[in-house]
């Protein structure tokens, strides 16, 4: 790795500017690296809700990925929204010969509530994609969807849900509990060999949007500065703690407002 780190964000865009692309983005910057992107779908929406969803042709979003890898590179990548089984296949191709770390955000609901991929391409996630990822990052109603589970209550269950998935060929899982009760929120990163927790105080705030983009991309930012899976969640968890806890200093929209991804770096 020469220079800062780089990484290849392949997600959708968000008109409101506080998760997918734009989230990623900012993230990347707010932690040191350079972003690129390849973008998968245009949305429109904001912090109550999205209001339409227009994929781009897989073949463009391939274009995208083989225009970045063969000028910048990547050092990591990172992958959120995808949209159809089309996208996941060319996605799946583009990066048929990349050897650095892919995260995976299986986005599959915004926080709105809305759908945000086809019921036929989770099969093509699970076949195409999953072995190819160092780390899968799902919310509890993702691992849910992607195990044929109901929606983890207790611990024992989020490391079960976990380890089901390691046993569909993804290298490392992080199950994230943003979604469950309580005044503690506790993620689990699950490997083969182990796993570990992570946890943090509930912040009491509606400006939560783009959380899961934002924890992922910060913890493929450390994995292209080549830090250890455990050390990389560990730094993308503390610094996606404090982008919560000033989230209302930004007062953005009247729904769901975005984390303060520069939270370190404003006055």
């Amino acid at each position: 790795m020469a220079g800062v780190p780089t990484l290849l964000i392949i997600a959708g865009s968000d008109s409101g500017g506080g998760a997918g692309i734009q989230a990623d983005l900012k993230t990347a910057s707010a932690r040191g690296a350079y972003g690129t992107t390849a973008i998968t779908a245009v949305t429109a929406q904001n912090t109550r809700g999205v209001h339409g969803v227009e994929l781009l042709p897989p073949e463009l979003v391939a274009l995208q990925i083989r225009a970045v890898l063969d000028d910048i590179g990547a050092d990591a990548i990172k992958i959120g929204m995808l949209g159809s089984v089309g996208i996941v296949r060319a996605v799946a191709n583009a990066l048929r010969d990349y050897r650095g770390p892919v995260v995976l955000d299986p986005v599959m609901i915004a926080k709105s509530g809305d759908a945000l991929l086809d019921d036929d391409a989770i099969a093509a996630l699970r076949d195409d994609l999953l072995p190819r990822a160092a780390l899968l990052t799902p919310n509890l109603p993702e691992a849910a969807r992607l195990t044929g589970r109901d929606i983890a209550k207790q611990q024992d269950d989020m490391r079960a849900q976990g380890a089901a998935l390691i046993a569909q060929g993804v290298g490392a899982v992080l199950v994230k509990g943003g979604h469950a009760r309580g005044d503690i929120c506790t993620d689990w990163l699950v490997t083969g060999q182990s796993s570990r927790s992570y946890t943090a105080p509930r912040v009491h705030t509606a400006n939560t949007h783009g959380t899961g983009c934002s924890l992922s991309s910060a913890i493929a930012v450390e994995l292209a500065r080549g830090a250890s899976l455990p050390d990389a969640t560990q730094r993308a968890h503390h610094w996606l703690h404090g982008a919560i806890l000033a989230a209302d200093r930004l007062n953005i929209g009247g729904g769901h407002g975005p984390v303060h991804h520069f939270h370190e770096v404003w006055a």
